[in-house]
């Protein structure tokens, strides 16, 4: 009862070849992005964040304090290397708070 090794590979290879050819690769990295928001800012942050939105390489973010929203600004550019990093890809150009 032997079978062929050529045909044979990982079912992560398979799912990931089928993501590919459904042009789904790229929607399944960016809500993993959006998953890994909370461990990238912290609880605290992740606690007043309303809504996470990935739409063009952006990433909307809607924060419930103004205050926040300011200091987050600030930090931008931070907050998109951790994310992309994350990610281990390129996937967020831009972060835009709301």
């Amino acid at each position: 009862m032997g079978y062929n090794n050529r045909n044979v590979s990982s079912l992560g290879d398979a799912i990931r070849a089928m993501l590919k050819s459904y042009k789904l690769d790229s929607k399944f990295t960016e809500a993993a992005l959006v998953n890994s928001w909370p461990g990238v800012v912290g609880p605290m942050i992740a606690k007043h964040t309303v809504q996470l939105r990935v739409y063009r390489r952006k990433l909307y973010v809607e924060v419930d304090n103004a205050a926040l929203r300011n200091e987050l600004t600030y930090a931008r550019e931070k907050i998109k290397i951790a994310l992309n990093r994350e990610a281990g890809a390129r996937i967020i150009d831009e972060l835009i708070f709301k």
